[in-house]
């Protein structure tokens, strides 16, 4: 991990801070905004699988957990996933969501957090699973995670950069926040999906902001709905810097019978925010022109299928 993280230097709120002393975990925010004034599903609960096997750094329970009251609220079952994926248990699940994935407790075991996450086997059981119907969230964030969720990606027709990456036009990144990027129709990097149409205009996704993340790219017919400029750039792990033009951190696509939605950051659905002092705004938050948290709910709804 670099030294500037997930808010960037000077301002940063939501991944970890490296320093010579240590680790410092990120900030959960005490007070999201999680109520749901129309929910989704008042009869039927669609079960969610919320991966907590694999050294994730975001979890329901902590970093993650105002994204899963959220669409708990909303009408969803969120159960904790525990053990490694296997047929029995992702069947019954209609939605798997997988955030941050490790090879290794980063805190304990840096070196190897970068190792693959999931076994092969794993990989092709989540494969088949989505193929026959189930739907899933894979969310990573800037390096390692990319490395780590690689092997998972890939059977989707996913490439992930396993970067930093930034943006160096001052209309698609927040003041002082080159890697936090800004994506909204008028800067063109939102592009039309149900994702971002919702079920009426009232949950039109306008903007997004986010944390510094990673690039990907889809295989054919994906919809990349967060769009990198042609002034995005990868910083590998290393330092060299490579063009991410043309390439994405929110994707959608379909799989034979099931549906995929993968994200290159993962702060933008936590509902974390700033540390006291700082000036940045929560994503978390809905104000003028962003709408993060229509976008959980969104990505969500298109998962399991209220949304075609």
């Amino acid at each position: 991990m670099k030294q500037f993280l997930v808010f960037a230097i000077p301002a940063i709120a939501i991944m970890f801070i490296s320093s010579e002393s240590g680790i410092r975990p990120q900030d959960i925010d005490s007070d999201p905004d999680i109520k749901v004034s129309r929910p989704a599903y008042l009869k039927r609960h669609p079960k969610v699988l919320f991966d907590e096997a694999h050294f994730n750094v975001h979890t329901s329970g902590d970093r993650s957990k105002a994204f899963a009251e959220l669409i708990t609220n909303d009408g969803y079952r969120v159960i904790p996933g525990k053990e490694k994926f296997g047929r029995q248990n992702l069947k019954g699940n209609e939605v798997l969501v997988i955030v941050s994935a490790l090879g290794a407790d980063r805190e304990t075991n840096p070196e190897a957090a970068g190792n693959p996450a999931f076994t092969e086997e794993e990989c092709e059981v989540v494969k088949t699973w989505v193929f026959q119907g189930g739907a899933l969230l894979l969310i990573t964030d800037h390096e390692p995670t990319g490395a780590a969720a690689r092997n998972l990606a890939k059977r989707f027709g996913v490439e992930m950069s396993n970067a930093t990456t930034m943006d160096s036009s001052p209309d698609n990144h927040m003041n002082g926040c080159d890697g936090c990027m800004r994506f909204t129709r008028g800067n063109g990097l939102l592009d039309d999906h149900p994702i971002t149409r919702g079920r009426d205009p009232s949950e039109r996704i306008r903007g997004i902001e986010n944390g510094v993340g990673q690039s990907l790219s889809g295989p054919p017919g994906s919809i990349a709905f967060l769009k990198l400029s042609d002034m995005a750039y990868d910083e590998l792990p290393g330092g060299k810097r490579t063009s991410a033009a043309g390439r994405a951190q929110g994707i959608a696509l379909r799989h034979g019978k099931g549906r995929v939605v993968v994200l290159g950051e993962a702060a933008m659905l936590a509902g974390q925010g700033p540390r006291p002092g700082q000036k940045f705004r929560r994503w978390w938050l809905d104000y003028p022109g962003i709408d993060n948290r229509q976008l959980a709910l969104n990505i969500m709804h298109w998962l399991s299928g209220l949304l075609n």
